[in-house]
């Protein structure tokens, strides 16, 4: 059973998101499109979709992620 996210999860999530996405999306965007007159806009657009994106896969993807390494751990110290 999967525990519901806490106000600290919200924070982590976002956190990493906002510094995450930030860097990424500009790279991304810089490279394909260049420092053309309308590069913030299109930057910032896919920076917010990038956002919306990584924090909810932090939320609820992550926890399910980090069960299957923690249960993957535990299996192979019972069998070593």
């Amino acid at each position: 059973m999967t525990k519901i996210p806490s106000i600290a999860d919200f924070r982590f999530a976002s956190l990493m998101s906002i510094i995450t996405t930030f860097f990424v999306t500009f790279a991304l965007v810089s490279i394909n499109l260049g420092f053309t007159s309308n590069f913030l806009f299109v930057w910032m657009r896919s920076w917010f979709i990038a956002f919306i994106l990584v924090a909810l896969s932090i939320l609820f993807v992550a926890p399910h992620i980090r069960q299957f390494i923690y249960e993957s751990k535990q299996n192979n110290e019972t069998n070593t």
